[in-house]
């Protein structure tokens, strides 16, 4: 795994690359129909749901208008993952309110990650049944953050030389995974999580400081093993390759030692499990998942890359702040 250039933060995740065991920086649904082999557990648990005749909660209007907002409290926090669940879990939600639910909670995550003052609070006005998926999407967060700087002093004051564009459709990265997951006896929430981390399922169209490139974020050396000739930036081929590597590193008998030499990070580890349980617990959290966006973490804080960022050269935070003053969550 190699450090990219700088640090970015989807949900406080890290773009990481897979070959040679040094950690590296990002940040980034329902299980789909696919032909993947169902397992007890893959029906979504009952979640409230809401009814498309009914208002928009207003919890979703600020990303829905473009711009997105942090809550400001405990009790807000609960009512932006309340109302993200209602939508992703409500199997009548349109593309563009399941789009919204998934940055929203996405935002009250990372808000949440930053503040432990406010776990409580937030747990105690969340349902029961949605305690333990807010306690791991969390605890996942702060082990990502664990992995990067945290002295002001240390982050970015630049913009990375990125593309950020849509990823695959949700259903057929799902068949992918469940293809992988046949052939290699790789779980796919396993690897739906990795993909999350690394790129934001492909969202971030960028190449590491040592090389690491494509959805999976192969440096040269371990593609050459585990590519069997594909593409390293074609979504299936990457899905694939990861699935050889994680099995040729034992993955069957111990999923953690497989995940470490995937990124030599305990924190890393910790992160991609707790997402990948998530998901094997709540098939419907890839639907969310799905539309978590790339933000990248700066001196000024989580600055918001919508799909459509480019940049051919590091862009000072500052200037892209003046222009898109909406892309710092308030």
């Amino acid at each position: 795994m190699t450090r990219l250039a700088a640090v970015a933060l989807v949900s406080v995740l890290a773009v990481s690359g897979c070959g040679d065991g040094s950690p590296a920086p990002v940040d980034s649904p329902e299980a789909a129909s696919s032909s993947a082999a169902p397992r007890a557990g893959d029906s979504p648990t009952a979640e409230p749901t809401t009814s498309p005749a009914k208002a928009v909660a207003p919890e979703l209007q600020p990303v829905l208008a473009g711009r997105p907002e942090r809550p400001d409290s405990a009790a807000e926090t609960a009512r932006f993952i309340i109302a993200a669940q209602r939508v992703i879990h409500d199997s009548e939600s349109s593309g563009e309110l399941v789009a919204a639910a998934g940055h929203t909670e996405q935002l009250a995550y990372q808000e949440l990650s930053g503040r432990p003052a406010w776990d409580a609070k937030v747990l105690a006005r969340v349902p029961a049944a949605l305690r333990r998926v807010v306690r791991d999407n969390v605890a996942a967060l702060r082990a990502f953050r664990s992995m990067h700087p945290t002295a002001h002093s240390e982050l970015a004051d630049e913009l990375p030389v990125w593309r950020v564009v849509e990823p695959i459709a949700r259903r057929s990265l799902r068949a992918m995974y469940g293809e992988a997951e046949r052939r290699y006896g790789i779980d796919w929430e396993y690897l739906a999580a990795i993909n999350m981390v690394e790129t934001t399922f492909g969202r971030i169209r960028g190449t590491s400081v040592a090389g690491a490139q494509g959805p999976m974020q192969f440096i040269p050396g371990t593609w050459d093993m585990y590519g069997e000739g594909g593409d390293v930036h074609d979504p299936r081929d990457a899905i694939m390759a990861a699935a050889r590597l994680l099995r040729a590193n034992g993955f069957a008998r111990d999923k953690a030692a497989a995940l470490y030499r995937y990124n030599n990070s305990t924190a890393y580890v910790k992160g991609v499990t707790l997402h990948a349980e998530i998901m094997r617990s709540r098939p419907r959290a890839f639907r969310g998942y799905h539309q978590w966006q790339v933000y990248y973490l700066t001196r000024r804080g989580s600055v918001w890359l919508p799909t459509g960022y480019a940049s051919t050269r590091p862009m000072p935070v500052d200037r892209y702040l003046e222009r898109h003053p909406e892309r710092l969550p308030g």
